[in-house]
């Protein structure tokens, strides 16, 4: 293949893997090719500045990044982005501000990301397009005359046609899709969506399997589930700083049963839903009261954004709550952190728990889910509890998966955990860990990148610019 060209909201350095998944997942190929990765600096500024391209060197690739002002920042990341798409692709429509005109802004950013990325392309390059924040940006680049293959992954859920339909212009959104060569997504169920919107609301013919033809183009579509390096993470349960967590965990835990609950402060997650379970568990089981603590760890997010702060407040309580009506001189049920927890210490975390509660209302796949079962100790492992409504509930079938929305059957479940013996617990930790290995984060990327290479689409016409 050519030079692999990333576009993404943010950039990071693949050099470091504090940076996280995408970057691992994407370092190897990155470097070999010599890429690009491209997207915003993270700077609002002066309307006047933001015409610059930054570029800095990671090795052999080239990280180029732009500034937004601060009326694109505001209507095309807080606006568009997050206050529209966001809760919309996560069912919450109560939550989408569809009136206030952002859709404009975001227009307006991806065209900016187009005309800045087109002078640094070379006609073999292949472009591989990341989130929700950038579904425009092939249209844009083929308006300009781009004519490399274009992927797009989408790393949220995509919700069912008559939910994506609420979004005022959502016929642009999706005919958008159709100027890539291949859309990815993290589930069948996300496939399936986007099979039922194009086919209902577009019109579009299914050519065959994973193909769709509409507006002149044809567009392949497949599910491409997200993973974790899964040798990185063993290495980093391992290592120092994790060790020494668990070690601290296991002697301050000793007399309990530890659950662990990481996220970000996000209403998709369930927080508030999850509380109520752990209540529900310790009101109808008394022999769990002393026995179990839930370290529940809500890192900050968007708390400029009404909602979030809606959520901070509904947490504090419940926690509160809880602790108030059950806590005792010597054990407290919820030990609630509204902070950040440094990647390395983790795994160690993870290690000594005996439950992870994974339970969010509807994410996309969930890698704290994942890297929970990467870090347990296969001898002793512990349990996953994960909402059915979590992309990664489609690969791990052999958690215990619950209705976050019933309280009384997502305590049933915990207690399940609790309880459950040392071999079922091998059994379903070596079954899901399995699947782990196959579908890891470099079969994600391969994957993907293998389909991109054998799915250039078909033009028939000019009449899918007309955004």
């Amino acid at each position: 293949m050519g030079r692999l060209v990333v576009v993404s909201n943010r950039v990071a350095d693949p050099r470091k893997t504090a940076a996280g998944g995408l970057a691992v997942a994407l370092a190897d190929v990155l470097n070999a090719t010599g890429g690009l990765w491209f997207g915003w600096s993270g700077k609002v500024v002066d309307a006047t500045d933001e015409d610059e391209v930054h570029v800095q060197q990671a090795g052999p690739v080239k990280l180029l990044t732009v500034n937004l002002s601060q009326a694109d920042h505001d209507a095309f990341y807080l606006g568009y982005s997050n206050g529209v798409l966001w809760p919309v692709f996560h069912y919450r429509l109560d939550l989408a501000d569809f009136d206030a005109g952002y859709i404009g802004g975001y227009r307006r950013v991806n065209q900016l990301f187009a005309r800045r990325l087109l002078p640094f392309l070379q006609p073999d390059d292949v472009i591989w397009v990341q989130d929700y924040h950038l579904i425009p940006l092939a249209a844009e680049l083929r308006a300009l005359g781009c004519r490399q293959r274009i992927g797009f992954f989408l790393h949220i859920p995509l919700p069912p046609p008559l939910i994506l339909a609420a979004i005022p212009g959502h016929d642009w959104l999706v005919r958008a899709l159709f100027a890539y060569d291949l859309v990815g997504f993290q589930s069948k169920a996300d496939l399936n969506h986007f099979a039922g919107y194009v086919e209902t609301e577009a019109h579009a013919q299914r050519v065959e399997d994973g193909r769709w033809r509409a507006f002149g183009r044809t567009v392949h579509a497949g599910a491409f589930p997200i993973g974790i390096d899964v040798e990185e993470f063993t290495a980093l349960t391992n290592a120092p700083e994790a060790m020494e967590m668990y070690e601290r965990m296991q002697k301050e835990y000793s007399r309990r049963k530890l659950l662990v609950g990481v996220d970000r402060l996000d209403y998709s997650k369930g927080l508030p839903q999850r509380m109520r379970a752990f209540r529900e568990l310790l009101t109808r089981h008394p022999e769990t009261r002393r026995s179990a603590t839930l370290i529940q760890i809500a890192s900050p997010s968007r708390e400029d954004v009404g909602a979030y702060t809606d959520i901070l407040h509904e947490l504090e309580a419940l926690c509160g709550s809880i602790n108030g009506n059950f806590g005792e001189l010597d054990w407290m049920p919820v030990r609630y952190m509204h902070r950040t927890v440094a990647r390395a210490r983790l795994p160690g975390l993870y290690r000594a728990a005996r439950v992870a509660l994974v339970t969010p209302l509807r994410d996309g796949m969930n890698l704290v889910a994942k890297e929970f079962l990467a870090a347990q100790d296969p001898a002793d492992p512990g349990v996953l509890v994960l909402s059915r409504f979590a992309g990664a509930a489609e690969q791990l079938r052999e958690a215990l998966l619950v209705n976050p929305y019933d309280s009384e059957g997502t305590a049933a479940a915990i207690l399940l955990a609790l309880q459950m013996p040392l071999e079922e617990r091998r059994t379903r930790h070596a079954a899901m860990m399995e699947s782990l290995r196959r579908h890891d984060v470099h079969w994600w990327c391969d994957s993907f990148l293998a389909a991109l290479g054998e799915a250039r689409a078909e033009e028939k016409g000019p009449s899918w610019l007309r955004l």
